[in-house]
């Protein structure tokens, strides 16, 4: 290949990798939230970034109520470095926490990007989503991050 027509499909080659990654955050994001669903979990949680300055090299997932176990439980390291990667990617979160409900993963984040894509002429394939009876519910009882006291 010729560096000018390399050159000449940068902007082509450039938005479809774009594209690519938000295909890529849309599964990713879509896998968390049927994984929260199937557990059952909710509630308050705090997502940090990694930030040396801050002596946290790698992004960290804090529940703000319940139990923390169920989140180390329920997530790896690995699992939580794509989430910071594809939120902070998917929806140009800057830098510092993000406060959301897990059962929300999916309106909040997923959706979102589902939308980027589709206005982008990018047919979204329902198969990459969890299916409409697996979704996370406020009314739903978590024995994990929230749970109900009745």
């Amino acid at each position: 290949m010729r560096l000018s027509k390399l050159l000449q499909q940068r902007e082509v080659l450039l938005r479809q990798a774009h594209l690519a990654n938000l295909a890529f955050a849309h599964e990713r994001l879509g896998d968390f939230a049927a994984r929260i669903a199937r557990g059952r979990l909710r509630g308050p949680v705090s997502l940090k970034r990694a930030d040396d300055d801050a002596g946290r090299p790698w992004p960290t997932l804090t529940a703000l109520l319940g139990h923390q176990s169920v989140i180390e439980e329920h997530f790896s390291d690995e699992d939580i470095i794509d989430l910071a990667d594809v939120i902070g990617y998917a929806l140009d979160v800057p830098e510092g926490d993000v406060v959301f409900d897990l059962a929300e993963v999916k309106a909040r984040f997923q959706q979102p990007v589902r939308q980027a894509l589709q206005e982008a002429g990018v047919q979204v394939d329902d198969h990459f989503a969890p299916p409409a009876g697996d979704e996370a519910h406020g009314d739903m009882q978590s024995p994990a991050c929230d749970q109900d006291e009745r």
